[in-house]
C-alpha cells in the first residue's frame, strides 16, 4: 500500500481507537518453518492448501518473507497439527479491482485447488476514497469466481475511520459481514484488530506491522482460519 496515504489512514484509525527465539529452517516456497511446529504434524496428516490473497499486509512489506502473515500462519497451523501449505499471493498496492483482475489467473497457477482462500483486500480502496459500492462489486466478482470453483473463503475485513462520514463508514464497514453472510464465507471482522491501538507494533511508516505485530495478528486470527478449514 502507498506509504503516505497509509500513514494518514493509520493515524486516523489509531486516534479513533484511543478515543473509544528458536532457529528456523526453510520450508515450502522459501518460507521458514519452526522445527517444533514440524514435529507437531502427524506423519499421515493430509496436506491442506491455503491461498492467502491480498495486498501488502499479506505480501510482507518491510519484513522477511519468513515473517509475513502467510508464513507465520503456516507455522501456527503446523503447530496445531495441520500439514498446512500457505501460499503468499499478496501484492502491495492492490485494490479490490486489481485483485479481481488477477484472481482467476492466480488460482489457475496453483498446483492444487486451494482448500481455503483467505481474502484480504479493500484497504487501498479506502485510501483512495473509492465508493463502497465499487469495492463491493469487485468482492462479489471474486466471491462468485471462488464459489464457481467450490473453494471455501475466509474474509479479512477492514474498517473505515470515522472522518469519512457516517454513511460512507456504515457502507464500507458493513460490506464485509454482508458479503460473508450472502456467500456463506467465514469472517474476521477487522484484520488489524489485535494491534491497531498500539503504534509500537507498526513499522516506522506507521502502516505495516512489525514481525511482533504480525505474530499477534496470527495469534488473533488462527482460530478463525482453523474453523474455516473445518
Amino acid at each position: 500500500m502507498a506509504v503516505g496515504s497509509w500513514s494518514k489512514l493509520l493515524a486516523l484509525i489509531l486516534a479513533f481507537a484511543l478515543v473509544g527465539c528458536n532457529s528456523e529452517e526453510p520450508g515450502k516456497d522459501g518460507a521458514a518453518i519452526n522445527p517444533e511446529s514440524e514435529r507437531a504434524v502427524p506423519a499421515d496428516a493430509p496436506e491442506v492448501d491455503i491461498l492467502a490473497f491480498g495486498d501488502s499486509l499479506f505480501a510482507g512489506y518491510g519484513v522477511e518473507k519468513s515473517e509475513s502473515y502467510p508464513a507465520r500462519l503456516e507455522d501456527a497451523l503446523r503447530a496445531r497439527g495441520f500439514n498446512a501449505n500457505v501460499v503468499n499471493a499478496g501484492v502491495s498496492g492492490d485494490t479490490s479491482a486489481a485483485g479481481r483482475q488477477r484472481l482467476a489467473f492466480t488460482l489457475d497457477a496453483q498446483k492444487e485447488k486451494p482448500d481455503l482462500v483467505i481474502l484480504e483486500l479493500g484497504g487501498n480502496d479506502l485510501l483512495r476514497g473509492l465508493p463502497p459500492a465499487e469495492t463491493r462489486a469487485n468482492f462479489e466478482a471474486m466471491l462468485d469466481e471462488l464459489k464457481k470453483r467450490d473453494i471455501d473463503v475466509l474474509l479479512m475485513g477492514m474498517r473505515s475511520p470515522p472522518n469519512y462520514g457516517g454513511e460512507f463508514t456504515a457502507q464500507f464497514d458493513g460490506l464485509y459481514p454482508a458479503l460473508a453472510k450472502e456467500y456463506g464465507a467465514d469472517l474476521v471482522p477487522f484484520f488489524l484488530e489485535a494491534i491497531y491501538t498500539d503504534p509500537g507494533l507498526f513499522q516506522n511508516d506507521r502502516i505495516h506491522p512489525t514481525p511482533q505485530g504480525i505474530d499477534l495478528i496470527v495469534e488473533d486470527t488462527v482460530d478463525e482460519v482453523e474453523e474455516a478449514l473445518d
